[in-house]
């Protein structure tokens, strides 16, 4: 048990960091360079927003606050094409991002331990997933944008 109170931990940690070095990272090179595919980095920063909000954060929330939610698919490219705004600036895409992710760590850590493991279902991926499930793939989504922006060329 007290491996999995460390992890957690952990955890919550390296999400607050995770995000911190992304922006950092964000902030270091021209919002229309190409970092993935056809994407801008621009277009990263409002997918990765978007994404956090609508995906990671809302469903870890919900886990918390309701009882086994259901939560449907959500297709990040069909979003992107309907809201994208290449005006939007920058630094306030940023903001939003970071502001949403160290509030939720604030949430998490503060979690008794029982909650970690409250369910939620997913209309295609199943039943019985976890709080944790969620900020584990907040995180690794957080993760896997950092590691694109740091090796773009």
């Amino acid at each position: 048990m007290k491996e999995l109170l460390e992890y957690r931990v952990f955890l919550v940690n390296r999400l607050e960091k995770a995000a911190q070095e992304f922006c950092e990272a964000c902030e270091a090179l021209d919002p229309s360079t190409k970092i993935y595919k056809e994407w801008t980095l621009h277009q990263i920063t409002v997918h990765m927003r978007d994404v956090n909000r609508l995906v990671y954060d809302m469903r870890a929330r919900k886990t918390v606050e309701e009882e086994n939610p259901l939560f449907e698919n959500f297709e990040p490219d069909e979003w992107m094409a309907a809201h994208y705004d290449p005006n939007e600036p920058m630094k306030d895409i940023l903001e939003q991002f970071k502001s949403k992710v160290n509030d939720l760590c604030g949430v998490l850590a503060a979690l008794p331990v029982e909650a970690w493991s409250r369910e939620s279902r997913h209309e295609t991926i199943g039943e019985g997933l976890p709080l944790q499930l969620w900020v584990e793939r907040g995180l690794a989504h957080i993760e896997e944008h950092l590691l694109e922006i740091k090796n773009h060329k």
